[in-house]
């Protein structure tokens, strides 16, 4: 593809579907991407391989090159097939109400598909709905009190993605663990709890030791809002001295 900015392929997005066969198995790239988050559910990532997808569809591996020339193609339709999910939460409300809908949509997105959580973070998703998604809260996020240009929108956006990717991949994270050792945070706390009784009798910790004794056990769900909804104050307040 030649344009003014070079040469190069056209992205995954711009070329269209090879011509469907019916023999041995009809294909598209819905179908292929469908398949590889029911796979990434099962066995996470590490576990997705395109002869793992073609095995599953029952085509031979090549066949599937016609859609997606390599992973990172498939993981892009992966991905914006979870924010389309995530695109229908943002309605047209008032513009708090749509910045929340999306954060609380990308979070349950993320806890039904584990391996969303790893591809985000890095480099922006430009997907046509990760796009939308991109739309929908800058749009919003724009009309808050306190954003008054667009260096003020570029650093609130930045502030609430990196609230929202951090909190759900700790989240993710913690659940991952739980899985994989056969203990969950309550027991692993209990297991550790007469070496940690032992360093705060020492009277060295004496801010930790309140929080261990007099702190809550606090659900993920509610302080995921609870702390969402402090960090949009305190980004669409204004500029502080």
């Amino acid at each position: 593809m030649d344009t003014p900015y070079g040469s190069g392929p056209l992205p995954v997005w711009e070329r269209p579907e090879p011509q469907p066969r019916a023999a041995p198995v009809p294909l598209s790239r819905e179908k292929i991407a469908a398949t590889a988050i029911r796979l990434a559910d099962a066995h996470g990532l590490d576990g997705l391989s395109v002869r793992g997808i073609a095995k599953e569809l029952g085509v031979g591996p090549m066949r599937l090159y016609d859609y997606v020339t390599n992973r990172s193609e498939l993981l892009d339709l992966m991905v914006d097939v979870v924010y389309a999910r995530i695109a229908g939460s943002a309605r047209d409300a008032g513009w708090r109400a749509t910045v929340l809908a999306v954060a609380h949509a990308t979070r349950a997105a993320a806890l039904d598909h584990e391996w969303f959580a790893d591809l985000l973070g890095g480099r922006p998703h430009l997907g046509p709905h990760a796009l939308a998604v991109g739309e929908a809260t800058a749009a919003a996020l724009s009309q808050a009190p306190g954003i008054r240009g667009i260096e003020d929108l570029q650093r609130a956006l930045g502030a609430l993605n990196a609230f929202i990717v951090g909190a759900i991949r700790r989240e993710v994270t913690e659940r991952r663990t739980a899985r994989a050792t056969g203990t969950d945070e309550a027991a692993w706390q209990a297991s550790h709890g007469p070496y940690l009784t032992r360093m705060l009798d020492t009277g060295r910790y004496p801010t930790v030791a309140r929080l261990v004794h007099d702190g809550a056990h606090l659900d993920a769900g509610e302080t995921f809002a609870h702390n969402l909804t402090t960090v949009l104050d305190g980004i669409t307040a204004g500029p502080h001295a």
